[in-house]
């Protein structure tokens, strides 16, 4: 096992819990895949026509960008997962909060960026920390936020109903901060991303990725030769009129 010396998770632990983000990153794409959540062609000639792209440009930049989103969600789950590692007393229940230290009563819930959440998914989320404190009188519940725009451990000040409402032990956090809290050291997060790269490149020359499964276009051409008109086909073969549909 190769050495990365953090003092706050074992070489075995950080190399595990990374290897099993890098193996759900997406790179086989299918045409079930890729209409999953049935593409808009509207929207993808638009692109085409308005930037003067060739529609395959396009559709590789639509599998681009879905691609990305569920890996950001992995990136998430390293976030959130990398705690049942970390610190005593810390661990990732499957239903509930994100983390939680029972012992010592912190309730988190966890975001990769701090503009990830609308008005009305922080208002849902700040009562629910107020019910926990409802309910556990010795609980701290705490927002934390990976790429925050400060280094910060304050109180979450929000607005529910148009009236400003705060709590002492209901708290926005910085996961820079976060990670002090659990782990004692002031640069544990800091340390992590230092070692991070190199613990993903140790990972990748260990495994074999599949990069080479994108069968979205010959999927396609199954449908029609011309691609912007299977993009049609694809989404709106039941709509009237589309069975002599020319393009």
């Amino acid at each position: 096992m190769k050495k990365y010396n953090l003092s706050f998770i074992s070489d075995e632990d950080l190399y595990s819990h990374t290897k099993d983000t890098v193996e759900k990153y997406r790179f086989q794409v299918d045409l079930a895949r890729f209409n999953r959540n049935l593409i808009d062609p509207i929207k993808l000639t638009f692109d085409s026509k308005v930037y003067d792209r060739e529609i395959q440009s396009v559709i590789e930049s639509e599998i681009v960008r879905q691609m990305d989103k569920s890996n950001t969600n992995h990136i998430g789950y390293f976030h959130q997962n990398i705690f049942n590692y970390i610190g005593s007393g810390w661990s990732v229940p499957v239903n509930g909060y994100d983390i939680v230290n029972l012992d010592e009563h912190y309730y988190v819930e966890m975001k990769n960026k701090h503009n990830t959440m609308n008005s009305s998914s922080s208002q849902k989320t700040y009562m629910r920390m107020q019910n926990t404190l409802l309910n556990n009188h010795d609980a701290t519940c705490m927002l934390v936020e990976v790429v925050a725009r400060n280094s910060q451990n304050i109180v979450w000040n929000v607005s529910l109903d148009g009236r400003p409402v705060s709590n002492e032990k209901i708290r926005r956090v910085s996961v820079d901060k976060f990670y002090e809290l659990v782990t004692g050291e002031r640069t544990a997060f800091k340390e992590l991303c230092e070692q991070l790269p190199i613990v993903i490149k140790d990972i990748v020359n260990d495994i074999e990725l599949d990069n080479e499964s994108n069968t979205v276009f010959s999927e396609l051409e199954q449908i029609s030769p011309n691609l912007l008109k299977s993009l049609y086909l694809l989404s709106f073969k039941q709509y009237e009129g589309f069975g002599d549909f020319n393009v």
